[in-house]
């Protein structure tokens, strides 16, 4: 991995210029999720990227509340758009690494929204080589940032005013094909007043490190890259559900993290991800669907075990909240392994 922190990210999404020699499975993907400061629900995670050799383009949003979650996912011909938008979806970049506006407008799974997306911390960004099962070495770029989102999410009859909600953003471009291997995932951002605690841990089924990549992001500017993490976590077959993470950064600091993660949904199979970004389905095409969230849908069920679960963390007695995002390999011959 090349750490790139304290330099500047291409904010705005590939032009139809800069195709010219790009990969066959390069991709350009943001995504967006956001939720109250004090509470788990409701939860709202939508993502959108482009696939410019596939000609294609696609996206999703997820909506989380106590009893259900509700799925949209869209896509369309990349040449057929305006590249800033695609069905009922459209997003702008205001100020780059400062500001977003992301719109979903009327559809049938009921939700939409307005929002303004604003930084409270700098980004973090690195480039990431990663070696596959088959040798192949392939690489992208990965961001993530704390903001604030401002505007309003209606879900279902309920209209909800965001204002000041916690919201984390992730960005990645290039091409990213990391399969075969691996035993759990996670992407953690926990938020706090005065920062945010951001990494990428991936390890493989024999517990030994893949990728740790990641900064505590000050909002008075400073970031402090991190260097080790470590985890006590508690499962309910692939269902996480409370745990610990120890994380130690480059100035020497060590943040000692409890989480909650008691909360339901957050199932990413909605947002098509158990292997389904990038297809093809013509110009215009929309479908939705309804997760109950009455254990009759799990990670054990959906293609994907996939998981970004809005979490409340605890760290010495500061209250956080931000997204766990997790995932164990359904592989009977694995067992989690926790290193704290």
């Amino acid at each position: 991995m090349s750490n790139r922190s304290h330099e500047t990210f291409h904010d705005p999404i590939v032009t139809a210029a800069e195709e010219a020699g790009l990969p066959e499975r390069f991709f350009d993907r943001f995504v967006f999720n956001l939720h109250p400061v004090d509470r788990a629900e409701p939860s709202v995670l939508v993502g959108h990227g482009l696939h410019p050799r596939r000609d294609t383009v696609d996206g999703f949003a997820i909506a989380v509340t106590g009893t259900e979650q509700r799925n949209l996912r869209w896509s369309g011909e990349l040449s057929a758009t305006d590249r800033e938008s695609c069905g009922p979806f459209r997003f702008a970049v205001l100020e780059q690494n400062r500001a977003w506006r992301i719109e979903l407008g009327d559809n049938p799974s009921g939700v939409s929204f307005d929002l303004t997306w604003t930084a409270r911390t700098p980004h973090w960004w690195g480039d990431i080589d990663v070696v596959n099962a088959g040798g192949e070495t392939t690489r992208f770029s990965h961001l993530f940032q704390s903001g604030l989102c401002s505007g309003r999410v209606r879900i279902g009859e309920d209209e909800h005013v965001v204002d000041g909600w916690y919201s984390q953003r992730d960005r990645s471009r290039g091409v990213r094909t990391m399969s075969g291997g691996q035993g759990l995932h996670i992407w953690y951002q926990a938020q706090f007043p005065d920062r945010s605690v951001g990494f990428l841990l991936v390890e493989s089924r024999d517990g030994s490190r893949l990728l740790l990549e990641g900064a505590v992001m000050h909002t008075s500017g400073d970031l402090d890259p991190i260097t080790e993490v470590r985890h006590d976590l508690t499962f309910d077959d692939l269902d996480l559900r409370s745990g610990t993470v120890l994380v130690e950064t480059v100035s020497g600091a060590r943040y000692t993290i409890a989480a909650d993660a008691s909360a339901r949904g957050g199932l990413m199979s909605g947002g098509g991800y158990g292997g389904h970004h990038g297809e093809r389905h013509g110009r215009e095409h929309v479908e939705h669907d309804v997760y109950p969230l009455d254990g009759s849908i799990s990670q054990r069920t959906l293609d994907s075990s996939l998981t970004d679960r809005s979490t409340r963390f605890d760290w010495n007695g500061t209250p956080g909240a931000g997204i766990f995002e997790f995932a164990l390999t359904r592989s009977p011959a694995y067992r989690y392994r926790p290193t704290l």
